[in-house]
């Protein structure tokens, strides 16, 4: 009866990962072959482009801030159809005298200082109280816009099923021996996914946060206490019954930290609220074979999961072996222990020079996956503060 049980658990466990990380990416390649986006657009120079707002919670940001408020305006999309919202979050560096020599340049920017921290959904929310535009777009500092970013995002409110848009964000390629080749690759793959899901169902799993719009009638900023601020409004888009989908035109740019330490940390935190958004919207998950409740499964259910999958999966498999269960528990243990093992010849390879990309991919998804499972155990004891530091980037040269 035992060995039964560990087989269950074996397999089970087996499938569920290969399910979020193989099974569903293929299937989803599949299913979309021959579909295409939302057609109902406006045109770029269409007399109904509607007004739009861009939000955006800035803290210590003196680095790149001049460089996102001239990506921001150097754009395709009307002028005077547009506003720059920006929330400085008490930053103690140069970032609110950059902004306020900015705002004499373009007329189109408004800056509220805090001198207290706040957060960023506390920022964000007293921004979106502010707007006035029907479209909301949400951004981050470091993520810099091509001319038609803007446009890209605005021509699928046409329709008016759709509730939020998610921009294409791209990353540079830094150096061998950081993990910024790896968050590319993840990120591509990321922006094809929620594609598929769009075109689907018209439920991508969460827009990446630092650029997509949404309409502002159906904007739900998340609660204070809340991480994670781009997944909760996408869920509450869903929740609504409208649309989210990505659209891999909007393109924009968002440098990538090339260190593992700030990596995991951002993950970690990410982690966090990622459950506290499952909570939040548990009731999307049911029932589950409609195609949002499947795409939040698949996509990221089982993912913000699999590192507790993981350990029970070398536990039932530690098991069967132990009850003689053959050979190929023998293999698949000694697998399990060998792959984290290579975290090491990958970090010894490091130190004496030499980088394996394959290698890294393995450091990768370790490595995120104790993120994910470090994020879960600071939910389960309660989340403490939302005040964030932003992730260090801007490594070219280093």
């Amino acid at each position: 009866m035992m060995v039964a049980v560990l087989l269950v658990v074996f397999w089970a466990c087996l499938l569920l990962v290969a399910h979020t990380y193989v099974l569903y990416p293929l299937l989803l390649q599949v299913l979309a072959r021959g579909r295409h986006q939302n057609q109902n657009v406006f045109a770029p120079a269409a007399a109904g482009l509607p007004a739009v707002d861009i939000l955006l919670a800035a803290h210590n940001e003196e680095a790149v801030i001049a460089e996102k408020v001239r990506s921001t305006f150097a754009t395709t999309y009307p002028l005077d159809r547009l506003r720059l919202l920006v929330g400085s979050d008490n930053s103690s560096d140069q970032t609110n005298a950059f902004l306020a020599k900015l705002a004499t340049e373009y007329p189109q920017l408004r800056v509220e200082t805090y001198t207290e921290r706040t957060g960023k959904p506390g920022v964000m929310e007293n921004l979106a109280r502010q707007a006035t535009a029907p479209i909301l777009v949400l951004t981050d500092a470091n993520v810099f816009f091509a001319p038609d970013t803007i446009y890209h995002l605005i021509k699928h409110f046409q329709h008016s099923a759709i509730g939020l848009v998610g921009g294409n964000i791209l990353n540079p390629d830094h150096r061998a021996d950081g993990i910024s080749g790896q968050e590319k690759a993840y990120l591509e793959r990321e922006n094809l996914i929620k594609y598929q899901e769009g075109v689907l169902w018209g439920s991508m799993m969460g827009a990446f946060g630092g650029c997509f719009a949404v309409r502002r009638a159906c904007y739900h900023p998340a609660p204070a206490a809340f991480l994670v601020d781009d997944f909760y409004i996408t869920l509450a888009v869903l929740r609504d019954g409208y649309q989210a989908i990505n659209e891999l035109e909007a393109v924009c740019y968002e440098d990538v930290s090339d260190r593992l330490p700030e990596e995991f940390r951002r993950k970690a935190r990410i982690s966090a609220g990622n459950f506290q958004n499952l909570k939040a919207f548990r009731a999307v998950l049911w029932p589950p074979w409609r195609g949002g409740a499947f795409a939040l499964w698949s996509h990221k259910v089982l993912r913000w999961y699999t590192p507790l999958l993981l350990l029970l999966l070398l536990l039932a498999t530690a098991g069967l072996v132990v009850s003689g269960a053959g050979w190929f528990f023998q293999l698949a243990l000694a697998g399990q222990l060998a792959l984290p093992l290579l975290l090491l010849v990958d970090g010894g390879l490091r130190w004496v020079g030499w980088n394996s990309r394959l290698l890294r991919f393995v450091t990768h998804f370790y490595s995120m996956n104790a993120a994910l499972l470090l994020g879960y155990v600071r939910y389960l004891r309660g989340v403490k503060t939302t005040i964030w530091q932003p992730t260090q980037r801007f490594q070219q040269g280093r």
